[in-house]
């Protein structure tokens, strides 16, 4: 097997467009079981699309310099829109994700000291543990068995985050934790159509019903960590100085105002439910493609051999995994964390030629964006090399936004992008994973990206870590 580009790209699995947008009901249908479903052809070939329909009147954009204008240059006129908060604030709270205005400013101002790089690298050790233990338990099964990669990635990250948001452990079973987190997403992640219409908070949402045992463990778990780490402090004793640590200390470095417990808690929900999700679905799609693509996994497999030899992972190893980083980020191009982000149009707004009156709901979604025919070639195929440093340059920064960008860009990008590193390295040493023969792998929309129905992979050992 070479490394040229003369074999057939592999071309991974994506809903069609359509060719006409739906009816209504259609519409609302597609929408709550797998919004993928609902984009058209044209969307993936027009930089900008207007129009009227069950949501209200929005703005289609895949035009990076309108993007840029959207998300940075006039950012002050665009906020989280209704539907958005109506969809994210019954789990998450009113957390950095969900907040506006005054408070997201100060809780910004505040979290953002606890994301230097400085303070991301001491993460190192944790996150090179949780990677080793996975594959250690693994090499503990005989080779040829199978494994689920979609909740061995929730196990792993779940594992890093107990190792750096609360290192003192959560007291609850992990797998516990898990099933919350997929209950979590599975039922406010489809859009229910009283929340499309904007009806009263207290008329009854099938998925916030589903939800509730999944947000109630949250908000039991959060308030038992707080209140424990709380305690600690306040008796003098030595603490962990993870980030729950940090963020009970953190300070508003304009006023000297701490976080509210409300705060606190609203904000460890969501580096647990959505931060976690996101690096977890990354590894996932990342695994599953290269599991498809023989080239690019005898390539990964190279570097990782080449770059880390029989030392183990360090931080001195991080840059030096290019292809390793490539492919990540090739798999979050394909199958963006968060595949949708919308603003709304505070004031009338003008970019050029596109107008955005005000009240505008304004869609950018990285899942269409990515693929934009017009920003992208070979849009839908797999091909890490074009993260590579000599294509790399060739992106604009506004066509790929797996992180999001602007005043609102995920803060917690450098902690997940060193974490899927570390463990994507740690198992491409370790083992081979092959996906069971027959299983349909189909992306499912539900605030994050998830392969539906999980990723059923065959263990195969290579080397290293089998103790």
């Amino acid at each position: 097997m070479t490394d040229t580009l003369d074999t057939p790209l592999f071309r991974p699995p994506a809903p069609k467009p359509l060719q006409e947008p739906p009816g209504l009901l259609p519409f609302l249908w597609a929408l709550r079981q797998n919004p993928l479903t609902t984009w058209t052809e044209r969307h993936f070939e027009e930089p900008v699309i207007s129009g009227s329909g069950a949501l209200g009147r929005i703005t289609v954009v895949n035009d990076p310099a309108v993007i840029r204008h959207i998300l940075v240059d006039n950012a002050a006129n665009y906020r989280k829109d209704d539907l958005q908060l109506r969809v994210l604030a019954p789990g998450l709270g009113r957390g950095l994700l969900t907040a506006e205005g005054e408070e997201w400013k100060l809780q910004r101002r505040t979290i953002a000291p606890l994301f230097p790089p400085r303070v991301v690298a001491g993460f190192f050790p944790a996150m090179v543990e949780s990677a080793e233990r996975l594959v250690r338990r693994w090499q503990r099964r005989p080779e040829g068995r199978e494994v689920d990669v979609s909740l061995e990635m929730t196990r792993v990250t779940l594992d890093v985050l107990e190792r750096t948001i609360f290192s003192k452990g959560v007291a609850r079973d992990p797998d516990a934790l898990g099933r919350a987190i997929t209950r979590y997403f599975e039922g406010l992640g489809r859009i229910d159509p009283v929340d499309i219409f904007g009806l009263p908070d207290w008329v009854p949402r099938i998925g916030r019903w589903r939800a509730r045992p999944a947000i109630r463990f949250f908000e039991e778990l959060v308030n038992e960590l707080i209140q424990a780490r709380k305690a600690l402090l306040a008796r003098g004793e030595p603490a962990p100085r993870d980030l729950l640590t940090l963020l009970l200390e953190a300070a508003d470095p304009e006023t000297g105002k701490g976080l509210s417990d409300l705060e606190v808690s609203a904000n460890i929900v969501t580096f647990i439910g959505a931060g976690h999700e996101t690096t977890a679905n990354a590894l996932s799609w990342s695994i599953y493609l290269i599991s498809q693509d023989e080239r690019v996994r005898g390539r990964i497999e190279r570097e990782v051999d080449e770059v880390l030899g029989e030392e183990p992972l360090g931080p001195e190893h991080v840059d030096r995994l290019v292809y390793t980083r490539a492919v990540l980020d090739e798999a979050m191009r394909l199958y963006p964390p968060a595949p949708f982000l919308s603003r709304a149009a505070i004031e009338d707004d003008r970019i050029g030629d596109v107008e955005i009156p005000g009240g505008t709901v304004v869609t950018i979604a990285p899942y269409v964006l990515h693929r934009h025919r017009t920003l992208w070639e070979e849009p839908d195929a797999f091909r890490p090399e074009r993260f590579l440093p000599e294509e790399k340059g060739r992106i604009d920064r506004f066509a790929y936004l797996p992180f999001g960008a602007g005043p609102r860009v995920c803060i917690g990008a450098a902690f997940a992008l060193q974490e899927a590193v570390v463990v994507l390295a740690t198992i491409v040493r370790a083992v081979r994973l092959d996906l069971r023969e027959g299983h349909r792998v189909t992306p499912l929309h539900r605030i994050t990206l998830r392969p539906h129905g999980g990723l059923p992979m065959r263990l195969t050992y290579r080397s290293g870590l089998r103790r």
